[in-house]
């Protein structure tokens, strides 16, 4: 008995002294979460093979900017995709848009099988915030929990993304409808081990640093240019900060 307990304090001890990193600090905030990725995408003919980064959601990864114009290659989706084309010189990537302007999680989670799955990612990333508040929080969590858990199941790398800014929304205050999709989106990402790329908060910064966010949209809730380089800059530095 005396050697059991002596067995169990050490034991404890080194648990204080080295404690387990959880699952999201181990999966999501550490660097080599598309570790099996970016091997792929430096590999050259004829081991390389066709890499498809998808991107669902509403208007803002289609490409809308004001009153219907579509500028995809401005927005986010195609600005990571020349990220990703210009630092792997081997790669066959596409950058797919499952995409609908308008579109809310529910929309997306219901045809999210048939539209998204059947392309087999080997990234996606999901931004429906936005659109979301017109089906309340309640709904939109429900939604969004569907879209992981297929996307899991499937052992597709998955991204989140926290809303862009709406211009009739304060995003300095913190009881704003956009500041709780945020919070709920990031705490799919902790729940779930998976990455999100918290727009929300480095427009919510600009805000802080005294720039005029009008200067980044093209419309109160549609980025211009410069508002989708925030986004793709943001992934960029989450997901692959060693290049």
């Amino acid at each position: 008995m005396k050697i059991l307990i002596t067995g169990l304090v050490v034991f404890l001890s080194l648990v204080s002294v080295y404690p387990e990193k959880s699952s999201a600090q181990q999966t999501a905030n550490e660097k080599d979460y598309l570790a099996e990725l970016k091997t792929e995408l430096k590999l050259k003919w004829p081991n390389n093979r066709t890499v498809n980064v998808v991107f669902h959601g509403h208007s803002v990864p289609s490409g809308y900017f004001k009153a219907g114009r579509v500028n995809s290659l401005a927005a986010y989706p195609h600005l990571f995709l020349k990220f990703l084309t210009e630092n792997y010189h081997y790669a066959v990537i596409n950058c797919i848009t499952t995409s609908i302007g308008g579109e809310q999680a529910e929309q997306g989670a219901k045809r999210f099988k048939n539209d998204v799955l059947c392309l087999k990612p080997d990234l996606l990333f999901i931004d429906y915030a936005l659109n979301d508040r017109s089906i309340g929080l309640e709904r939109a969590e429900v939604a969004w929990r569907s879209m992981i858990k297929e996307a899991l199941d499937a052992d597709i790398k998955l991204v989140l993304l926290t809303p862009t800014p709406d211009l009739k929304e304060d995003i300095l205050d913190e009881n704003s409808p956009l500041a709780g999709y945020a919070k709920m989106i990031k705490k799919l990402g902790k729940e779930n081990h998976i990455p999100v790329i918290d727009v929300y908060s480095q427009f919510k910064k600009l805000k802080k640093d005294g720039k005029d966010l009008a200067e980044y949209m093209s419309q109160n809730n549609h980025p211009n240019e410069l508002g989708h380089q925030v986004a793709a800059q943001e992934i960029i530095k989450e997901l692959f900060s060693e290049l």
